[in-house]
């Protein structure tokens, strides 16, 4: 099998991963720059749950980056603090002159089925996971938008797409990262900001627990890499949510069906739990390119049967 065409060369590249001090973060930064990039790696340190903290778990990376030839420094910045981010970015700059690629990758895990789940560890799994990727991304998007050039990868998760049990805190904040790279990409694109969401399948510290042994193998963190080394190329796509794990790879979309018009009367609200099942028929849904075309579908429909009365 052919490698196909690539531009997945990074030499000259400068990347901030974070949360990338073991796990699939650390994979990440190694293949970065293995392909040239110099990169910061970024990671607090602290345990699953995101308590503690040390920079030694970065500088060990660091260390095996430099070891095989490559450039890289350890930040030890959590990404709920903004100016710590901030500086993490200066930093960069100071040391590289530029910031070409974000790989929000942070997270913590604090799982409880909904009715046991304290709001205290709902708010810090989206703090974290949403925040902190706005953090970082603030932080870099007027260098970006200077330089007219980035690849921003946030870090989803088919917990967020399609949900898991125990995982109510941190699947919102997962699809929440969906909803913010859609905009993002829509508002980056006139200065070749591309920004793009992983949903990866992988045995890490954060989902040892969730796979049986025999499985951890196949859904090792490498598995997911060449999805994230696509999304942060130069020619990467816009708008995209590419899943990964064990080697197989697919797209996840956000859908919109053909829909019925059925007016504005008394006896709508029966009509639709009549019709319930025309609605939501996913024969003919599309891919809208953005929040108007849900509202430009409506008005079309609406006037094409205003004619017909």
């Amino acid at each position: 099998m052919s490698n196909g065409s690539s531009n997945l060369d990074f030499k000259g590249r400068v990347a901030i991963v974070t949360g990338a001090g073991g796990g699939l973060g650390r994979q990440h930064a190694l293949a970065l720059a293995a392909r040239g990039a110099r990169v910061v790696v970024n990671d607090l340190g602290g345990a699953r749950d995101g308590s503690g903290g040390s920079v030694s778990a970065a500088q060990a990376v660091v260390d095996e980056i430099k070891a095989a030839g490559g450039e890289a420094i350890a930040n030890g910045a959590s990404v709920t603090d903004f100016d710590a981010v901030q500086a993490m970015v200066q930093e960069a700059v100071d040391a590289w002159g530029r910031v070409d690629i974000l790989v929000n990758n942070a997270g913590i895990l604090r799982d409880k089925s909904f009715a046991k789940m304290d709001l205290a560890d709902f708010r810090l799994v989206v703090d974290v996971h949403l925040m902190g990727a706005v953090n970082c991304t603030k932080a870099v998007w007027a260098l970006m938008n200077e330089q007219k050039y980035g690849r921003i990868v946030m870090t989803t998760s088919s917990s967020g797409l399609y949900g898991n049990f125990g995982q109510s805190n941190y699947g919102a904040a997962k699809l929440a990262l969906v909803g913010l790279m859609q905009t993002l990409s829509i508002e980056g694109a006139k200065n070749d900001i591309r920004v793009n969401c992983l949903a990866p399948t992988a045995a890490t510290r954060m989902t040892e627990d969730l796979f049986p042994k025999e499985m951890l193998e196949a859904f090792r963190p490498e598995a997911v890499v060449p999805a994230m080394l696509v999304l942060a190329g130069q020619d990467a796509p816009n708008r995209t949510i590419l899943c990964a794990g064990a080697g197989t790879f697919e797209a996840a979309h956000i859908t919109l069906t053909q829909g019925a018009w059925l007016g504005i009367e008394a006896g709508t609200p029966e009509q639709l739990a009549a019709r319930l099942s025309e609605v939501t028929d996913r024969e003919g849904e599309a891919v809208p390119q953005s929040g108007a075309a849900q509202g430009a579908n409506e008005v079309a429909k609406g006037m094409a049967n205003a004619k017909r009365n």
